[in-house]
């Protein structure tokens, strides 16, 4: 795949088909909204600042990496990241700037591959594994666009490069910023053996505790177990989590791929009966929503509240209405609103999730319509 920087060591090959491997790529910008602002505005420069809002209902849209020291992270209430950082400047976000700056990333993408996934305004994969410009090692791609970006953006990308998606996304993660790293196929399973596996894309703060709770704390202890077994302790995930520890991950580039909706959830530590922790972990879900739905470009206005209880039956709840559900503030309300009903709860709570999909047919896309939809 070309030289660059590398991670991994030598070690046991990933366990790959018998196919040509693709060379996919994951290009992040690097603390987007705050680098544009900081870009447009020299007197940020050099400082901590957060996009987004800093009031009680306000959330962190993006960090820069000088307030990040400090613990200021994204989707962060604005009330607690001011309290960890005194000197935090809040910005207001501009997304007219952010997606002119994006449809220039994009426009660079699209002169080495037509085959370009994006996830957000800010990150996409790219299967570069026959460039337009010619043949050419993977890393030399990812070089280039990373300058080119630079050039037209004044902004800086980190670029992850490897055989599938899941190992080229970690990558991206690992230099920032300006990052470059090479994860090859003879390096995979030791690198992936390494791993925490808090770092498992997917595998959020929730599932790592339970895991880790069950004597699974690394990508060595997921290869030390069979699929069988994975998938007899967790169904489904576990299969999952087996093809990943293994670097099995087949899925291909899907350009333009349309998305049916955006969702959020959260796993409780402890299966929760009071209110008022469930209204808590309704307002981050909705500031995270929020942001995924405005960085993505996505509109709906279907609005899903997933309740899983402690017994494992679940329930989803949908509320739509007749504009675009936009805004935390907006989204926060609808969910409380599906939370109290048509229907009390039925007992403790394991999980909650909130989402927004598609609109429905047109004959009723104004009309106002709450249902149970009895799952399980």
């Amino acid at each position: 795949m070309g030289s660059g920087q590398q991670s991994g060591g030598a070690g046991q090959g990933a366990k790959t088909a018998s196919r040509p491997l693709r060379k996919i790529l994951h290009v992040d910008m690097d603390a987007f909204y705050a680098a544009i602002e900081q870009r447009d505005d020299p007197a940020l420069r050099g400082r901590p600042i957060a996009v987004g809002g800093g009031g009680e209902r306000g959330v962190v849209l993006t960090a820069s990496y000088e307030a990040r020291p400090f613990g200021v992270r994204s989707a962060m209430p604005g009330s607690r990241a001011r309290r960890l950082c005194a000197d935090l400047l809040f910005v207001p976000p501009r997304f007219d700037a952010y997606r002119a700056a994006s449809a220039q990333i994009r426009a660079v993408f699209r002169r080495y591959t037509g085959l370009v996934e994006p996830l957000s305004l800010d990150e996409a994969y790219l299967d570069v594994t026959e460039p337009l410009p010619g043949p050419m090692p993977a890393v030399e791609v990812a070089r280039r666009i990373k300058q080119e970006i630079r050039e037209a953006t004044g902004l800086t990308a980190s670029a992850g490069v490897s055989f599938n998606k899941f190992l080229a996304k970690i990558a991206s993660d690992l230099e920032k910023p300006d990052g470059l790293t090479v994860i090859r196929p003879q390096q995979a399973l030791a690198f992936i053996a390494g791993l925490p596996i808090e770092r498992f894309h997917g595998i959020g703060p929730a599932t790592a505790a339970r895991l880790r709770a069950r004597g699974i704390g690394s990508g060595a202890d997921l290869q030390a177990m069979s699929r069988e077994e994975l998938h007899a302790r967790f169904g489904r995930s576990g299969l999952h989590y087996w093809k990943i520890a293994n670097a099995l991950d087949d899925r291909p580039v899907e350009p333009d791929r349309p998305r049916k909706s955006l969702s959020v959830e959260e796993t409780f530590p402890r299966d929760v009966t009071d209110p008022a922790i469930l209204r808590e972990a309704l307002c981050a879900m909705a500031g995270e929503l929020a942001q995924r739905l405005e960085r993505r470009g996505f509109a709906g206005r279907t609005l899903t509240l997933k309740i899983k209880y402690a017994d494992f039956r679940v329930r989803t709840r949908r509320l739509t209405v007749g504009e675009r559900l936009a805004g935390a503030a907006r989204i926060q309300a609808l969910a409380e609103q599906l939370l109290d009903s048509p229907a009390p709860l039925e007992g403790p709570v394991r999980l909650l999730g909130i989402g927004v999909g598609n609109p429905p047919e047109a004959a009723e896309a104004r009309q106002l319509r709450l249902d149970l939809d009895l799952q399980g």
